[in-house]
């Protein structure tokens, strides 16, 4: 095995999945900078939620907002809601995990709030009730997905914007949403900052 060939595999197929989804992504990515820039100027906040990696991007993007990007900034509103495990256990245990998110925005979301649904194949049970519940409290919805959009893909509506990156592939698509990521933090603090001289 030359596992230098497979490890510039893996940086090439990596930079080519971005590469690609330039074209199609740059257009959803800058609606939901302005639909999550706009929530936060009208006193709102962003929900995120996801599962195992994308859990983990929810609660990255919820620091970078809170904390700081790459400029000094006010903090901004923003919550992972795959952080709290007596909260997630409790409803897993008392109800389904399939509510683990649902029942949170269900509790905590606002008309002026964004929900930030991630899931690389578009098929996460408790991410599809999270956008359900975000549709009874009015809340906008910026879905991250991969493989075609999936079941999430389908239940979207013309006030949601949907960036499912170009691939199959899991690790590729959670680069892909983890860059996205970061152009949405960059894009949120230009909007609200204006642009670096």
């Amino acid at each position: 095995m030359d596992l230098l060939a497979r490890i510039s595999s893996q940086f090439n197929d990596s930079a080519q999945t971005k590469l690609a989804a330039v074209e199609t992504l740059a257009a959803p990515v800058a609606q939901a900078v302005e639909a999550m820039t706009a929530s936060l100027i009208a006193g709102g906040k962003i929900m995120a939620c996801g599962n195992g990696g994308s859990a983990a991007d929810s609660q990255h993007f919820a620091a970078e907002l809170l904390n700081r990007f790459e400029k000094e900034r006010p903090p901004l509103a923003a919550l992972a809601l795959t952080t709290d495990t007596s909260t997630l256990t409790s409803i897993a245990n008392d109800y389904s995990y399939d509510q683990v998110f649902a029942k949170q925005v269900r509790a905590l979301g606002q008309p002026a709030d964004v929900l930030l649904a991630i899931s690389t194949s578009g098929n996460s049970p408790n991410v599809i009730e999270a956008i359900r519940a975000a549709r009874e409290r009015e809340m906008r919805v910026v879905a991250l997905t991969g493989k075609g959009g999936g079941v999430i893909g389908s239940l979207l509506n013309e006030t949601d914007i949907h960036i499912c990156a170009p691939s199959d592939r899991t690790a590729r698509i959670q680069e892909v949403h983890l860059l996205t990521l970061h152009c949405l933090c960059d894009g949120i603090d230009c909007l609200l900052l204006g642009e670096d001289s």
